[in-house]
Parts: C-alpha cells; structure tokens; sequence
C-alpha cells in the first residue's frame, strides 16, 4: 500500500482512514501487508525505530537521499520515508488547505520512488502494489518501466478517492522528476498541457477501483468525470467501485471511547440522554420533543452549502424558520461561507453554527442528532452517513456516489434513510420537511427506522473480501 497519509500518523481526510483500515483489514485475511507512507513533520515517529536503510533516488536531475522508520502496526508493517520535502514541513499537502506546496510533484514522485526502491533493497516483491489517490499516481508506471524488471509479476492497482482532486502539474515539473515521460503523463492540449498524476494512473495501472459502485458509474460521465470520463470510459472493463468500510470498534454507540453514556438498538434510551448534551454542549434549547439535525461537514460546494445558503432567504434559513427543527453544524472550509453560517445562527437560536474541527464533537452530533443531513453534490463514499446509520441518526442524503450505496431510501420496507435526487435549495428543504413530518407523525416507524439502519453491517471485512477478490483475479491472470 502507497498512501501520501493513513492514520494515526497522518490525516486529512477519509484517505487515512481507507489506508489503514483496509490494510488491517487484508492482514486479517492473512496477507502480508505492507503500508509506505511520508514521515511528516507532524507525524509521531516516536514507537518507529530506524531502518539500516539510505538509498539515493534521483529527482531534480541530482541524487537525493531518503531514509525509512520502521514498525508494526495492528497486524501490518509501516515504512515511513525521511526526507526533508516531508519531515521539514508542517502540513501534508500545504502549510493550509488554500496553499499547496509547489513542488509537490516532486515530493509524491519520490515517495513511489522510495517504495520500489524498498522493495528491491530488502528482497520484497509483493505480488500488488496498491496506490491510493493522485499522490500514487506515477507508481504502475515507474512499477512497469523499472530497468531491472523487478516488478514484472507484480500487479497493480489504483484507488480513486476523489476524481475531483487530480494531481496537475507543469510540465516542467514533470521533466524535472526523472522519469520516463509519456503522453499517458499529460492532460489538456496546447498552452493547456499540464502533468497529471491521476491520468498516469488510470493510464497505466492492472485495475482501477473507487470508493463505491454508483461513483465508478458517475465518473464515467461527462458531469463528474472531471475532463477523464472518456478515459475511465476506454478502461471501463477493469475500473470497479468498491464500498469503503468503517472502523466499528471507534464507532459504535454500545462502546464509543469518547461518550460516556452508551446505547443498542435494544435499548436507545442513552440516545435521548446524549440528545440533551448535545443541545447543551451547542447552545441550543433543551427541548426533548423537538428533532436535531446535525451535520459535521467540509464547508464547500461539494457538501452543498452553496444551495443551503444562497438566495434571500436561503434555504438554511427557511428550514430553521418553517420548520419544528434544531439544526447542529460542526467543520471549517469556505470562509464567505463560514460568514453567511455564522450571520444565520445569531439569527435563530434554533440554528448552532461552530467552525471548528473536533473528533470528541463528532462523535457526540452523531450519537445526539436524530437526522444527519449530507446534500452533496457528489460523494465518491462518504463516511458519515454510515456513522449516522451506526448510531440510530437517520440520514437525509442526496442520491449520490456512495450515498446512494449505503442508504435505502424509507420508501422501501428496508429503508434507513431519505433520499433526494434534484441538487437544489427546495429538494433539501423537502427532505427535511419529510423528515420532521415523520418525526412528528409515527415514532414506531421512527424507532424501525434507527433500527435497520444500526444492523446494517459496514464492517471493513466486506471491502477487505472484494478487494482481495479483485487482486486474486488480476494475479492468478
């Protein structure tokens, strides 16, 4: 596994998640499995004990040395890579989320460098190399081009996280990473040619997977497809959408480390106990009868937040003032947005707006709300709303990517969830209306609901076997 993070020791996003618990996950299934990741600045290298390893790469036309940490983790081993481009950094990607460091090219090149030089120094060939998002995006390539062959019978796989965020360089970069260059390389035409690390793999890896069915379908549309659709389109017969899984021992209301009251869906009473802490912990009115819906978010586009707060007046604002609703958001982004959010909540006091990124919050909106709302333009998986289905919190979910894989719509006789389709400020305001409507209107079928959604399994098993299904297939071809 090749991943520019994966937690505990490193995390922006769902990214860390997936590379660990999936690499967990495949071990459990008795595979040797091996995760290489930066060693940042941020990371804690404390339990890591360093490798008798320094091997010289070549990137910028010189040699650079990286070196490797080494520990065993739940069942895998971690690499870690040291090299001043990660261990003198602050940030991940960027010192912010809005500034990018400019040679990052570079530094993701080197890391797929420093992992097929691993391999070969310690003798190691594995039989796949999975590489996750754009920042593996030039290892099938350089796995395939290696001089010596090394890597002949070892397969490739690539993972799409998000098709959205695609690795695009100069083409000047690109020379300067000391590889073999190819058109497969290059996206655009003209002035308009620029690298692209995700391109490179699609272009070049055995398989190509995603975070679920319905996403692997959408990018290959022009609306989502980010300018690659028609490429996923050519490679159509070995791109497969896999459902991610989650990590059901952090979340789970029967034993979550950071609550101290607990719940089953034999007995939800704890649910009404943490509801009320919720109100309190956000300021919102201690009110038993009233519904709470929470959101925990990026506060971008994609999330929705565009249809949520334009117009006069909004579609947030119409939904705290028509509705019998207590509304909870939790998360940073966007800051004319974060402006707007705060401007509503002074407004109504059924409205908390904190901008703020808090795991220990997160876990309480989950396990307080009764609604969790995730409008989202697009969504490869989503991780909340299988929280939310955890935790007894009925999602109100576009129908999207894999919202739409993980959520049955409460039209059906199974159903966990709402449902809407049309991405503007009415359908959100409609769901929500048919959520509080049902909230008021039948509490048995309400407490049903929780229920079928809490046995749902989203366990990482389920993902480990399809994946391990995909990689038998591809290695005994």
């Amino acid at each position: 596994m090749v991943s520019s993070e994966a937690v505990p020791f490193s995390k922006s996003g769902g990214l860390a998640d997936v590379a660990t618990s999936l690499s967990m996950a495949l071990a459990g299934l008795g595979n040797d499995v091996r995760l290489i990741l930066p060693c940042y600045g941020s990371t804690d290298d404390s339990a890591f004990t360093e490798m008798p390893v320094r091997l010289e790469l070549p990137i910028s036309s010189r040699s650079e040395t990286v070196g490797y940490l080494q520990k065993q983790h739940s069942g895998i081993t971690v690499y870690l890579v040291t090299h001043p481009s990660f261990t003198t950094r602050k940030g991940i990607y960027g010192d912010t989320s809005f500034a990018p460091y400019a040679d990052n090219l570079l530094r993701y090149t080197l890391l797929s460098k420093a992992a097929l030089a691993l391999c070969k120094e310690i003798g190691w060939i594995p039989d796949i190399l999975h590489g996750h998002d754009w920042t593996a995006g030039f290892l099938p390539a350089l796995a395939k081009d290696d001089p010596q062959k090394t890597f002949a019978h070892t397969k490739t796989v690539f993972t799409i996280h998000n098709l959205a965020y695609q690795g695009e360089f100069s083409r000047c970069d690109l020379l300067l990473a000391d590889i073999p260059v190819s058109a497969k390389m290059l996206a655009g035409s003209g002035l308009h040619k620029k690298a692209n690390m995700m391109k490179a793999a699609l272009e070049s890896a055995d398989i190509i997977t995603t975070v679920s069915p319905t996403y692997a379908k959408e990018i290959q549309g022009e609306e989502q497809g980010c300018g690659l659709d028609a490429l996923l389109r050519s490679r159509s017969a070995v791109l497969t959408g896999i459902l991610n899984g989650i990590d059901t021992d952090e979340w789970s209301p029967e034993k979550d480390a950071l609550l101290d009251v607990h719940y089953s869906s034999a007995d939800l009473s704890g649910k009404a106990v943490l509801k009320n802490r919720l109100q309190k912990r956000f300021s919102l009115p201690i009110d038993d009868s009233v519904p709470v819906i929470g959101m925990i978010s990026r506060i971008a586009e994609q999330k929705g937040f565009v249809e949520l707060c334009q117009g006069s007046p909004c579609t947030l604002e119409q939904i705290v003032t028509d509705l019998p609703v207590q509304l909870v958001i939790i998360g940073t982004g966007d800051k004319a947005i974060e402006e707007k959010l705060t401007t509503l909540a002074e407004l109504h006091p059924n409205l908390s707006v904190n901008l703020i990124f808090s795991n220990e919050a997160a876990h309480l909106v989950e396990a307080g709300s009764d609604f969790f709302l995730m409008p989202s333009r697009y969504e490869p998986c989503g991780l909340n709303q299988m929280y939310s289905l955890r935790y007894g919190t009925i999602p109100i979910a576009r129908r999207t990517g894999g919202l739409a894989d993980s959520i049955v719509d409460i039209g059906s006789p199974e159903g966990t969830g709402i449902l809407f389709d049309s991405m503007t400020g009415v359908a959100i305001h409609d769901a929500v209306r048919q959520a509080v409507d049902l909230y008021y209107g039948d509490t048995q079928l309400v407490s049903a609901i929780r229920k079928r959604g809490m046995a749902v399994d989203f366990t990482w098993m389920n993902s480990a076997e399809a994946y391990m299904h995909v990689y038998s297939k591809i290695h005994k071809g």
